[in-house]
């Protein structure tokens, strides 16, 4: 029989040590590591004498039973999660507080319930709260089933009766399991309540939504374990002075990763944004200088944002350096090669980059767009108003070919966009001449340097 033994275990990382410390190798984080009583795994002697059963091994070219998605009806979540949830899988959904993870959950059982036989298990709320939230949102009339519960074990009884389809589990931080000695929340208790949900979910063919609380740095809170466990991780963004918010697919088994759905928060509940270009470029104003447009991928589907830039004379001996929405390294990086490439006087000035909107970008297809921002603002010259900019900057000076070329455009095209600054095309023998979208002008540029002249810089 395997012995207990005490480890300490970081509630940040999932990080485990042999005693107690006040900072966290793993994350860096101070005063996380807390005392847990776990079952020692070790084996000493190895597997012993004693043989196992032999695996059926099958064909690789057998039959696959297809078995259809569950669609929700919303748009933008069946385009994140691959075309609808599958039978048998489970979905990690986190998100800051109050951002709207439960609402949209809710919104969408309430729509599949037609169809399937729906759950919904609050940890957190009563029964009536959630019953308030569903009127509020004109949902009081749907089919889905709500329970209050925290205990694991009662919640996998109820899976296994078999009259269940779908289930929501808000949060996993709540759940526990009697039989491990931790408070709920801890990394033991995340781990083992989210693999028994999971094994029942394969077991019985049920959808399992586990909605997971996130760390300040915006991590999915608990070990980082749980996120191999389940088949897709799902990221719910969005600032708060905005009405938009982000649902971000960063792990999907089953569709696409880095896809993203646009919804806007409105007093019914998240309405489902059908074009996000034309949303986030709603409030932008032509003939200002640091504006830039840049025509971005994520996952399958181009998305337009302006990216604004300020730069202005620093009364510090160290300047400033403001970033939203971007990576400040590359920021530095960019303002490096205009200095040393381009010959660009700029390092001495506060520099103030945001992305317009609350998106985030993480492409690196953005540089050549920062790039463009920064002259306009440096040299008060403002970019042409129906003109889109995109290209990655390496350390060189080049401007490297990046995919979607064709996307892209299009999707500029579509808005009324007449020019684009993009780099050159990449042509191989097996691609060989690509032609591009006739509906806008393109300007390819091969060096750094050659966006220069457009800002009057010799």
């Amino acid at each position: 029989m395997a012995k207990t033994a005490a480890q300490y275990v970081c509630q940040n990382c999932g990080s485990v040590y042999n005693k107690w410390a006040g900072k966290c190798d793993g994350c860096g984080e101070w005063n996380t590591i807390s005392q847990e009583t776990g079952f020692s795994d070790a084996v000493p002697k190895g597997l012993g004498t004693k043989k196992g059963r032999v695996i059926d091994f099958v064909p690789l070219a057998g039959v696959s039973h297809d078995v259809p998605r569950h669609i929700s009806g919303i748009r933008e979540l069946d385009r994140v999660v691959g075309g609808g949830l599958v039978p048998g899988s489970a979905v990690l959904i986190g998100g800051d507080p109050g951002i709207g993870k439960s609402t949209l959950l809710l919104q969408a059982v309430c729509r599949l319930a037609d169809k399937v036989r729906c759950c919904y298990v609050s940890g957190e709320e009563a029964v009536d709260q959630v019953r308030m939230r569903a009127a509020r949102l004109g949902l009081a009339d749907s089919k889905v089933r709500l329970a209050a519960a925290t205990n694991v074990r009662d919640i996998v009884s109820s899976m296994d009766q078999g009259d269940i389809d779908l289930i929501v589990i808000d949060s996993i931080q709540t759940m526990y399991i009697d039989s491990i000695d931790s408070a709920p929340g801890t990394v033991s208790q995340v781990r083992a309540s989210s693999q028994e949900l999971i094994r029942m979910a394969k077991k019985k063919n049920i959808v399992v939504l586990l909605v997971g609380h996130v760390t300040k740095d915006g991590q999915i809170a608990g070990p980082r374990v749980v996120e191999h466990m389940v088949d897709a991780v799902l990221h719910f963004e969005g600032d708060r002075g905005h009405p938009f918010r982000i649902l971000r697919a960063v792990k999907n088994r089953f569709g696409p990763t880095d896809e993203i759905g646009v919804f806007e928060m409105a007093e019914a509940g998240l309405v489902e944004v059908e074009n996000p270009s034309a949303l986030f470029l709603s409030q932008r104003q032509e003939d200002i200088a640091g504006s830039a447009v840049f025509a971005g991928m994520e996952g399958t589907r181009p998305v337009l944002v302006e990216i604004q830039a300020l730069v202005a004379p620093s009364p510090l001996g160290t300047p400033r350096r403001a970033v939203i929405g971007w990576d400040g390294s590359r920021l530095a990086m960019v303002l490096a090669v205009l200095e040393s490439r381009c010959g660009v006087q700029i390092g001495m000035n506060d520099v103030y980059l945001n992305v317009a909107g609350g998106l985030r970008i993480n492409e690196p297809a953005a540089d050549l767009a920062v790039a463009a921002a920064l002259l306009s603002s440096l040299t008060d010259i403002p970019l042409p108003g129906d003109t889109v900019v995109f290209g990655e900057i390496g350390l060189s000076g080049e401007i490297r070919h990046v995919g979607q070329i064709e996307h892209r455009l299009k999707e500029a095209a579509k808005l009324g966009f007449t020019q684009g600054f993009i780099p050159k095309p990449l042509r191989t023998k097996n691609t060989g001449q690509k032609k591009l979208s006739q509906d806008i002008k393109v300007v390819e540029l091969e060096k750094l340097s050659d966006l220069m002249p457009f800002f009057a810089i010799d």
